[in-house]
């Protein structure tokens, strides 16, 4: 598990290329209120932030990630 997720992308793939295991990302509080910080001020489009961030840890090679934006994501998977 790498934890934060966010920072730490290119660590997420070096891991992912050297191992066979599942990997897993843990997006960590501060980076879950740094988002909605923005979002409540409308300083960020909230919904396509969160769901880069969530593509961007697939993307790293992330096999599970762990988040507090779990249950918004869920909806807005529903949505589309």
């Amino acid at each position: 598990m790498v934890k934060p997720a966010l920072a730490y992308l290119d660590i997420v793939r070096e891991i992912k290329d050297a191992i066979s295991l599942p990997m897993a990302v843990y997006n960590v509080s501060g980076e879950y209120a740094m988002l909605k910080f923005a979002g409540m001020n409308n300083l960020i489009d909230y919904d396509r932030v969160v769901m880069e961030t969530m593509v961007s840890f697939k993307r790293a090679g992330t096999d599970i990630i762990i988040s507090c934006h779990a249950k918004e994501v869920a909806k807005m998977l529903q949505r589309v």
